[in-house]
């Protein structure tokens, strides 16, 4: 379950520079401004930088408006995460951080807008994507290109709704 982050695993050998993180405009989609590129864990990162960006928008953005930058992200993330994957030489390298950051938007908007909230679909996603329950375990390996990368995180994005939804039912 946890091999994509063993220290074997060539993705963990490559390092992203920051020079290659914002030297072409798919790398910079792709580490979501760079947000990928702090350690120790990028995705977790990227998520609280999709986050904030969330939060910094949010009074500006109607649910239809925000939906469309959900799957407007996705392609795009698609495009940029295969780029730069290609470009690295490494499939689904850790410091590409625009799946978490439009899954996170994804699960961001069906929950109130609070920050306790907020918190719960924060760690609601991250537990469901370093878990990785299935189909998301078999996307993550078998789906070694942009679409995959960016449907694993859609799948725990899924799964925490889920989960948010019914607590919010049962809360309420």
């Amino acid at each position: 379950m946890f091999e994509k982050y063993s220290a074997d695993n060539p993705v963990n050998k490559k390092r992203m520079s920051a020079a290659f993180a914002f030297g072409s405009l798919s790398h910079i989609i792709a580490s979501f401004f760079g947000s990928g590129l702090l350690r120790p864990g990028p995705g977790t990162w990227g998520t609280l930088a999709g986050w904030i960006v969330f939060v910094l928008l949010m009074p500006w953005i109607t649910p239809t408006i925000g939906w469309a930058v959900v799957i407007v992200s996705f392609v795009i993330g698609a495009w940029a995460s295969q780029k730069t994957s290609d470009d690295l030489g490494v499939p689904d390298h850790g410091s590409i951080v625009i799946d978490e950051v439009f899954a996170i938007w994804a699960v961001l908007l069906t929950v109130p807008a609070t920050l306790e909230w907020q918190i719960a679909a924060f760690v609601a996603f991250r537990v469901f994507d370093i878990v990785k329950f299935p189909p998301a375990s078999w996307c993550d390996r078998n789906l070694k290109n942009g679409w995959g990368i960016m449907i694993d995180d859609a799948l725990a994005a899924v799964y925490a709704v889920a989960v948010l939804a019914a607590a919010q039912h049962f809360l309420a």
